[in-house]
């Protein structure tokens, strides 16, 4: 029936309750009106119990460090106390400096420092026998080559170099990203990667911005030769606009005016249509700058780890590598700057080049016509990124001669380091005939960075200041790594002195069954999946102490699986937090995790193979890799 309307809403007809009808309805009433009665004192119990468990959650969340801290010692104290032996003190100490690396709770460089306290107190060295650890061969090196580092970051040369090196392979986007990517990859062969990352990438970030500019400005119609930013149609801002934003488009609204168009110039207007820019062509403009920039990136991150791989003072696990191998093996005189260099020189530029290819094809497309075409008009957007480097290059002016003089004691470094022991002829240091194997490349990296504290950068007209200061050496100088490193040659000779690694060499005995480039993989493998979650340095720090007895016990050369290992320590491509180059790059926001580790896992796989290549082929005949040294110990499974 249809209800009457009052006030505007149908007004409905109700039977008056009878008595007996409404009292079933009051004692229901007062049923729940009981049960409301005793609900309070249950549900503020039950309340305050829940208010202490989430107190009791967030302490312990808040505190999961000091957590973590505290049972890892208790966890694994049945090693010293159960068992008893030096090889358990010293696996206690391994555990637990590797899990407090791995974990991050404390500080590295404290980390390291726990050989100096656990050591003596278990009697396995003393402590003025571990202190001699923690400052060798390696530090005067790593001072050495930092101390170059710090005048040419201060006078600017690697802008000048990288500048440089990207305005020889062209302005086109494939070829300009391979350009960065090469600058990147050589500033890293000699300075820290992440030093070179940040020289890098301020000069990637402006060019890349002028990317963005000319990508609007070529859809909007007009000349802009001042490349100034139209405001209207910004593609940064659609960079941040969600997929459900895609229902309202950021287009003009459509007006019409009647316009009388002569039937002889109708083709003309068909053409002026088709140039007529849509909402389509723009989002498709910004998606293809937003690609490159986040190819380009990507490589810039990638390109410093690839170069670093390339010389010995080029990364912290090749430096850890060497010095290892000098003091676990002394007699080995296998490994110098050359064969390096040749060894990883060629494994770089195949990663390089495929990285290029792979972070092109899966950013930016798969037409790679660009490879064999030649080059014919610029476009816009070429036009504007050539704009800028040349605007870039100019700010630099005339080189100077602080320049000048970093230069060359960068080429004098270098070919010193090549020439002291080449090995197929006599180097410089057979001049010392009874001091030969006294001279180091720490030798040479150390007088020259000396050399820096003293010549004047400035003419006699102004006040004496050297090349460079403590002030800006010290600020740059990577202490964390230094001792870090020395808490890892710390710990590996606690392992030597009680017998632990012995007693991994015996465990590891059975592997010697499988192919050698079969452990070497595994090897490989291991490592590139811990670098992901842990530093390279104590990656490589934890990994030596193992790696060097097992080659001797399968009885391969340790180089063998020693320079995989230590090479695939430096892929850590999987996560921005993998490595702090990783880290600088994604800070410029212009890509996400997820696309860094959909690229990374295709990198990872690139270099794995490219190391198992090069040590399988030419690293062969360069270090003798299918003959035991006679400068490694001979193991016997059979020894008590």
């Amino acid at each position: 029936m249809k209800l009457p309307i009052v006030g505007g809403l149908p007004q409905t007809s109700f039977q008056p309750l009878s008595l007996g009808q409404s009292l079933p309805s009051l004692t229901y009433h007062s049923q729940i009106t009981a049960g409301s009665q005793q609900d309070p004192a249950e549900e503020t119990k039950t309340m305050g119990d829940r208010r202490m468990l989430t107190k009791l959650s967030e302490a312990l969340w808040n505190y999961y460090t000091l957590l973590l801290i505290i049972l890892t010692p208790l966890l694994l104290l049945p090693l010293p106390l159960v068992i008893g032996t030096k090889e358990a003190e010293c696996g206690f100490v391994l555990l637990l400096m590797a899990i407090y690396w791995i974990t991050e709770v404390i500080p590295l460089s404290m980390t390291a420092m726990l050989p100096a306290i656990l050591f003596p107190l278990c009697g396995i060295m003393s402590s003025s026998n571990v202190a001699k650890e923690y400052f060798n061969n390696f530090h005067f090196l790593l001072v050495g080559v930092i101390c170059l580092a710090t005048s040419i970051e201060k006078w600017g040369l690697h802008r000048r170099v990288a500048l440089r090196l990207v305005t020889l392979v062209g302005v086109n986007p494939a070829w300009l990203m391979l350009g960065f990517m090469s600058g990147c990859a050589f500033l890293s062969m000699w300075v820290q990667n992440t030093s070179a990352v940040t020289m890098v990438m301020p000069i990637v970030d402006a060019v890349l911005k002028q990317i963005l500019k000319a990508n609007e400005e070529g859809y909007s119609g007009e000349d802009n030769p001042t490349l100034e930013l139209d405001e209207i149609n910004n593609c940064t801002a659609k960079n941040k606009e969600t997929l459900s934003d895609s229902t309202q488009p950021d287009v003009p609204t459509e007006t019409f005016t009647s316009v009388q168009i002569p039937a002889e110039s109708q083709p003309a207007a068909d053409e002026a249509a088709e140039n007529v820019p849509t909402a389509s062509h723009r989002d498709t403009g910004c998606r293809q700058g937003q690609m490159l920039c986040k190819a380009m990136c990507i490589g810039i991150a990638y390109s410093s780890n690839i170069g670093g791989i390339t010389t010995l003072p080029g990364t912290s696990p090749n430096l850890i590598f060497a010095e290892h191998l000098n003091r676990v093996y002394p007699d080995c005189n296998s490994i110098n700057f050359g064969n390096w260099l040749l060894l990883c020189l060629p494994i770089s530029v195949i990663m390089l080049l495929l990285t290029w290819l792979w972070l092109y094809w899966i950013f930016i497309g798969s037409d790679f016509k660009f490879l064999w075409q030649c080059r014919g008009e610029q476009s816009e957007r070429e036009r504007a990124v050539k704009k800028v480097l040349e605007d870039e290059y100019k700010k630099l002016g005339a080189i100077s001669s602080q320049e000048i003089f970093t230069g060359v004691v960068f080429v004098v470094m270098v070919l010193l380091w090549l020439t002291r022991s080449p090995g197929f002829i006599p180097g410089w240091a057979s001049l010392f005939p009874h001091k030969s194997y006294y001279i180091t490349d720490a030798t040479v990296a150390l007088v020259l960075g000396v050399l820096l504290f003293i010549v004047p950068a400035n003419g006699p007209s102004k006040k004496y200041e050297s090349m460079i200061s403590w002030k800006e050496f010290q600020a740059s100088m990577p202490w964390q790594v230094a001792l870090m490193v020395s808490g890892g040659f710390a710990l590996a000779k606690g392992a030597e002195e009680s017998g632990l690694s012995l007693w991994l060499a015996r465990l590891m005995t059975p592997l010697g069954d499988l192919p050698v480039l079969a452990t070497v993989t595994v090897a490989c493998l291991l490592t590139t999946t811990l670098t992901e979650v842990a530093s390279n340095a104590a990656t490589i720090t934890i990994f030596l102490p193992i790696l060097s007895p097992l080659a001797e016990a399968i009885h391969v050369n340790p180089l063998y699986i020693l320079i995989p290992a230590t090479l695939c320590t430096s892929f850590s491509f999987l996560l921005p937090v993998s490595n702090p180059p990783g880290a600088v790059v994604y800070g410029y926001g212009h890509f996400t995790t997820l696309d860094m580790v959909k690229a990374g896992l295709g990198v990872n796989t690139i270099g794995v193979l490219a190391v198992l290549l090069a040590i399988a082929t030419w690293g062969i005949p360069l270090f003798s890799l299918d003959t035991y040294p006679n400068w490694a110990p001979t193991f016997n499974s059979t020894t008590p």
